[in-house]
């Protein structure tokens, strides 16, 4: 018999483990998730976490950060 108490139909969590939600872009660093989706992984739905996962390609733009030099005054 094989156990199956820990296998379930559904996506893995995206976590790097890398917790840390960025300030400006409101998005963890590490997976690109938003605090609610992070907070919230275990009680969403198998459609709601593949919508979550589909999106998180499109969201590392969000942590990229301007190149340049201060100005002087």
């Amino acid at each position: 018999m094989t156990d199956t108490t820990w296998k379930r139909d559904e996506p893995d969590s995206p976590c790097k483990q890398i917790c840390v939600i960025h300030s400006a872009a409101g998005i963890c660093v590490g997976c690109h998730r938003t605090a609610d989706e992070v907070r919230n992984w275990a009680s969403l739905t198998r459609d709601e976490r593949v919508s979550i996962l589909a999106e998180l390609p499109g969201r590392g733009h969000m942590l990229r950060r301007r190149r340049g030099r201060r100005q002087r005054s």
